[in-house]
């Protein structure tokens, strides 16, 4: 049995899920299809590892879909200070940006849940969790999806939004150059005997990258990007705690762990090509980039923002024009991120080097002393 949509989204991520949402808001007859069969509207349990600091664009965008999570788990960053090897450091905040913000950080599965919520009162949007792709065929007209337990979806355009593993990459043909970094990132929660202030903080140590990101309450989550994750999720909870407060000089008092560390390898992806005949690629699928600046997923965000906004006027929404016109629009804004967050990697990982630190110590600091250039700089990391 065939099934007809306007649109099929492979990955019910975030950014997949912002996106079957925004379509299935214009009148969109949409299918989501997800790999897992978890019940992704329940789950707000525990506390989630996984946090992203959402930027002021990011936020209006899920705010549009009435799919911005509760406010009583989610931290605000309204001032960072950066903390370079040896003297440099830079201080900003939400006065430098224009901005109620600089973002918010807020956990993956309070995310989702919002989203999935949403997803489950929007008509248009057929969730099809535990589902798998199993076969892709396209034509002039449309792209034909088979799943794994034999039915088939078709629609004009198909979007693969199925992570940096992406199965609709591999199944389309696009090549993708992988750089690893050598690195993984480290992530956990801590309660904080000081309150945090609403401030992040990252330190640069030469051989890695630790950043303290505010949570609701006198809660932190952290990303250590570290050649030696092992050094970290080896410890026991209460050794983790005292590592993690110690690195950061103590500045909060003592921590408590409330989520045990968990290591993921960093890549910088970059596929030949973000659209194909019929479908195109959105967030991981179509980009990674080092989290040292967060934007990974808020790349994502803008990606499921710019192509249901193209759709939204559209009568053929996988016509190729309208396809080209989205790889197009996107490419700046992901090119300049990728490249500012490993041309960051290579500045703050560079040994060999004569002068290499004393270079990026004092450009820390004195873009910190100029004020003009401060402020476009924080404005452009935080999407405005």
């Amino acid at each position: 049995m065939t099934r007809h949509y306007d649109i099929i989204v492979v990955g019910g991520g975030l950014v997949g899920a912002s996106l079957a949402l925004a379509l299935g808001r214009q009148g969109r007859r949409v299918a989501l299809v997800e790999g897992q069969d978890a019940r992704f509207d329940d789950l707000r349990t525990g506390w989630d590892p996984r946090v992203y600091a959402v930027s002021p664009a990011n936020r209006a965008f899920l705010d549009s879909l009435s799919a911005w999570p509760d406010m009583e788990r989610v931290g605000v960053i309204e001032a960072m200070r950066v903390r370079g090897d040896t003297h440099g450091l830079i201080e900003f905040d939400r006065h430098d940006a224009g901005s109620e913000a600089l973002a918010w950080i807020a956990e993956n599965r309070w995310m989702l849940a919002a989203l999935w919520r949403r997803l489950g009162e929007e008509p248009g949007v057929e969730r099809l969790t535990g589902a798998r792709p199993a076969g892709l065929e396209r034509s002039e007209l449309k792209a034909a999806l088979t799943l794994d337990d034999g039915s088939v979806l078709e629609a004009p355009l198909l979007v693969g939004a199925d992570g940096a593993n992406s199965w609709v990459r591999r199944e389309i043909g696009v090549e993708a150059s992988v750089k690893p970094y050598g690195q993984s990132g480290v992530v956990a929660n801590f309660e904080c005997e000081k309150h945090h202030g609403n401030i992040a903080r990252q330190w640069f140590f030469g051989d890695s990258v630790l950043a303290w990101l505010p949570m609701a309450g006198n809660r932190i989550s952290i990303v250590w990007s570290t050649f030696q994750p092992e050094r970290l999720t080896e410890l026991d909870d209460a050794e983790l705690a005292h590592v993690v407060a110690g690195a950061g000089g103590g500045e909060l008092g003592a921590f408590t762990t409330l989520t045990s560390a968990v290591a993921f390898p960093l890549r910088l992806i970059r596929p030949d090509a973000t659209v194909s005949r019929r479908v195109a690629l959105a967030g991981d699928a179509a980009h990674t980039v080092h989290p040292l600046a967060g934007q990974g997923v808020n790349l994502g965000f803008q990606d499921a923002a710019t192509l249901a906004g193209l759709i939204g006027g559209a009568g053929d929404p996988g016509a190729w024009m309208l396809l080209r016109r989205y790889e197009r629009d996107r490419r700046e804004a992901v090119r300049t991120m990728q490249m500012a967050c490993d041309g960051l990697f290579t500045l703050f990982h560079g040994r060999d080097v004569p002068g290499l630190a004393w270079l990026r110590n004092t450009g820390l600091s004195l873009t910190n002393r100029l004020a003009p250039v401060k402020r476009q700089f924080v404005r452009h990391a935080i999407g405005f």
